[in-house]
């Protein structure tokens, strides 16, 4: 049985929201995605700000085709296995699609995130009363404009027109003056990026945005290289689909062959 040291397993801490919004203009925010418990381990120990179990888990964990497969109770699972992990780490819980279709449904559907271990959650879209419903809770939350994943079904970049990139962008000042602690960015022009990281208060976590925002974040998935096709926009920082690969041929080959024996040595 692997022991885990105590550091790791006392419970989760890290920055408060009112922490990381405080960083705006001060310093960049770095966050991932995790979605067991292994990765978040890994990842609490790397030195972030936030840890984001995020709903594209239904794709790049269960190899689900759409976010919007990804239901409330599967949400509250993995983020129970990433909080036993997580000790130094702001923790974000992703509100799934038709979770907060209403203030009370958000407020529900937030509670529940909080209690398997969120530190904040996050939902799509300028849906202030809802946003209003849960900060009201004293449950923090983070934004998300441009693309957005449980509403369009194509994916691709957002505010291409004036009109568009101005709803976007009024968009993300409500959402600041909801009160959030901080908004994701996602698959717009860079200069919009920067355009709302002005804007707005609370610090911009970009994702396919450009560099112009307080912040990046990337699906850990990408960046390690576990699926053997990432995103164009990523580059990742290792190849661990391979080195599965490769792990899982040097076991056949040692079971099939004369070194079998040094596999069952303790």
């Amino acid at each position: 049985m692997y022991s885990v040291p105590r550091l790791l397993s006392d419970g989760t801490s890290g920055m408060s929201a009112s922490d990381i919004h405080a960083t705006k203009g001060q310093r960049r925010l770095a966050m991932l995605t995790a979605y067991d418990y292994p990765t978040a381990l890994a990842l609490d120990a790397s030195g972030l700000d936030l840890i984001l179990v995020g709903d594209s888990l239904g794709e790049v964990e269960l190899g689900m085709a759409s976010t919007r497969e990804v239901s409330l109770a599967i949400m509250c699972h993995h983020l129970r296995a990433v909080h036993r992990g997580v000790s130094r780490t702001h923790l974000v819980g992703d509100l799934p699609h038709e979770s907060y279709r209403t203030p009370a449904e958000a407020l529900e559907s937030a509670r529940a995130l909080v209690a398997a271990g969120a530190m904040s959650v996050k939902l799509e879209g300028a849906l202030i009363p809802q946003v209003a419903a849960i900060i009201a809770d004293g449950i923090p939350v983070m934004g998300h404009v441009g693309l957005l994943p449980q509403t369009h079904a194509e994916r691709h970049r957002r505010g291409r027109t004036p009109e568009e990139a101005a709803q976007i962008l009024a968009d993300a000042q409500a959402l600041d003056t909801a009160g959030c602690y901080a908004i994701v960015i996602e698959a717009v022009d860079s200069d919009l990026a920067a355009r709302i990281t002005a804007c707005v208060t609370a610090p911009t976590i970009g994702i396919a945005a450009g560099r112009g925002t307080d912040g990046q974040v990337l699906v850990s998935t990408d960046l390690i290289g576990q699926l053997p096709e990432p995103p164009r926009f990523v580059t990742p920082k290792a190849n661990v689909f391979a080195l599965v690969i490769d792990a899982g041929r040097e076991f056949a080959r040692e079971v099939r062959g004369a070194d079998s024996e040094a596999l069952t040595r303790h």
